[in-house]
C-alpha cells in the first residue's frame, strides 16, 4: 500500500517558518503514529518567479494535479509590487485554484477559549465561537470576463464582470449542505439578490438544492446585513455559504472575530479523484507578513491547523486530526504565546520554534 502524497509550497514570507514546524508535526506522525506521507516540496509565489519568471511553473502545476493534497503557506511581498499583474506572486495561488478546480473553499472561524480576550469583540459574543464559511472559489467576480482596463471616450475604466451559471451554484451549496449534516443542520446563504441579478440566480439554486437536504435550516441573508450580524452576535450562524467576493470580505471579518488571523486554517475542495477524495489544497488564512519574515515571530499554528483539515478531509484521518488540534488548544490552554496572542507587556513571546516545539509536547502528551 502507498502512502499518500503531499506537496508543500512553503512560498515567501513567513511561508517558510510555519511550514518548518508542520514537516515536524508529519514527522512526529510518522515516528509515533506510524502515518507517514510520500512529501515533495518546490516553489509557488515571489520565490517562484525569482527562479522561474513565473508565480507558478507548469512542472509545479502538473505536480499539484497529482498528489493527494497541496500544503502551501504563504505568497507576495513588497518586493514584488511592481510586477505586471499577469506575473505577480498571488497569481501562481489563483492559478493552483482554477486549473485544480477547487471551487469550495472552507473556512473555519473558531474562538479557542484562551484566547475569548484577544478578539475586538465582548468575551461573551465570540466565546466558543464555531463558525463555518463556505466560499464559491473559481467563479465570480475575480474570474468573469470580459475584465480590464479600457479607455473609453477620454478616459479609463476598469471593468470585472460578476457572472455564475447554476451549476457552479449548485457544486458549492452542496458542499455547504454537506458540512451542515455533519455539523449543526443550519445553513445561511449570503447574497446580494435586492439588486444583483447573480444573486437571484444564487437564492433560487440554492433553494433548489435545499429541496434535497430536509433536515438542515436553510436561510438566507443579504451579505452586507450578514457582515452586521457577524458582529453583532455571530454565534446565530453555523455554516455560512457565499460567492467568490463576498466570501473573501466576509471570511476575513469572521476571522478577526477570533482574536488573530495567526490562528485560522483553511481548505480549497474540488471534485473527487480516483480514490473517491477530493482535490485540495490547504493554506493558513494569514498572509506572507514580509515585515517579521526571518525574525521567528511568526506564530505556526494556521499553517499547522491546515495541516489538520488535511488529515480531517484528505486522509481521512479524523481523530488525528482531533488530536492535532487538541493539541494546539492545550498549548494556548497552557499560556504559550507567540507575539500576535500576546495582550500586555513585560512578556516574553514564544518564537515560531518554540510554539511548534509546544505542539509537539503536547502531541506526546496526548498518547
Amino acid at each position: 500500500m502507498t502512502n499518500p502524497s503531499l506537496l508543500i509550497l512553503p512560498g515567501d514570507g513567513i511561508g517558510p517558518e510555519v511550514m518548518a514546524e508542520v514537516r515536524k508535526i508529519i514527522d512526529w506522525f510518522g515516528a509515533r503514529r506510524g502515518i507517514t506521507f510520500d512529501v515533495s516540496e518546490d516553489l509557488v509565489g515571489g520565490c517562484a518567479y525569482d527562479k522561474h519568471g513565473t508565480p507558478l511553473h507548469d512542472d509545479t502545476m502538473a505536480r499539484a494535479q497529482e498528489v493527494d493534497a497541496v500544503l502551501l503557506g504563504a505568497v507576495g511581498g513588497p518586493k514584488y509590487d511592481s510586477l505586471d499583474f499577469s506575473v505577480k506572486p498571488e497569481r501562481g495561488l489563483l492559478r493552483l485554484r482554477k486549473e485544480m478546480d477547487l471551487f469550495s473553499n472552507l473556512r473555519p472561524a473558531q474562538c479557542f477559549d484562551a484566547l475569548a480576550d484577544f478578539s475586538s469583540l465582548k468575551k461573551d459574543v465570540v466565546a466558543g465561537l464555531d463558525i463555518m464559511i463556505v466560499r464559491e472559489l473559481t467563479s465570480g467576480v475575480y474570474f468573469g470576463e470580459p475584465r480590464g482596463i479600457f479607455e473609453e471616450g477620454n478616459e479609463r475604466v476598469g471593468i470585472n464582470t460578476q457572472r455564475y451559471t447554476e451549476s457552479e451554484i449548485d457544486r458549492v451549496a452542496r458542499s455547504a449542505f454537506d458540512l451542515a449534516m455533519k455539523r449543526g443542520k443550519k445553513l445561511c446563504s449570503m447574497e446580494k439578490a435586492n439588486v444583483m441579478e447573480s444573486g437571484i440566480l444564487w437564492r433560487e439554486v440554492v433553494t433548489e438544492v435545499g429541496k434535497d437536504y430536509p433536515e438542515v435550516e436553510l436561510s438566507h441573508m443579504y451579505a452586507d446585513a450578514g457582515a452586521m450580524q457577524l458582529t453583532r452576535w455571530p454565534k446565530q450562524f453555523d455554516v455560512i455559504v457565499t460567492d467568490n467576493l463576498f466570501g473573501d470580505l466576509l471570511s476575513d471579518l469572521a476571522a478577526m472575530l477570533t482574536g488573530s488571523l495567526g490562528m485560522l486554517p483553511s481548505a480549497s475542495l474540488g471534485a473527487p479523484m480516483d480514490n473517491g477524495r477530493p482535490k485540495a489544497l490547504y493554506e493558513p488564512v494569514h498572509g506572507s507578513a514580509p515585515d517579521i519574515a526571518g525574525q521567528g515571530k511568526a506564530n505556526p499554528c494556521a499553517c499547522i491547523l491546515s495541516f489538520a483539515m488535511a488529515l480531517r478531509y484528505s486522509f481521512d484521518l479524523g481523530d488525528e486530526a482531533t488530536r492535532l488540534e487538541q493539541a494546539v488548544n492545550a498549548v494556548l490552554g497552557d499560556g504559550v504565546r507567540t507575539a500576535d496572542l500576546l495582550n500586555e507587556e513585560g512578556i516574553t513571546p514564544a518564537t515560531t520554534a518554540e510554539m511548534g516545539d509546544a505542539v509537539l509536547a503536547a502531541l506526546d502528551a496526548s498518547l
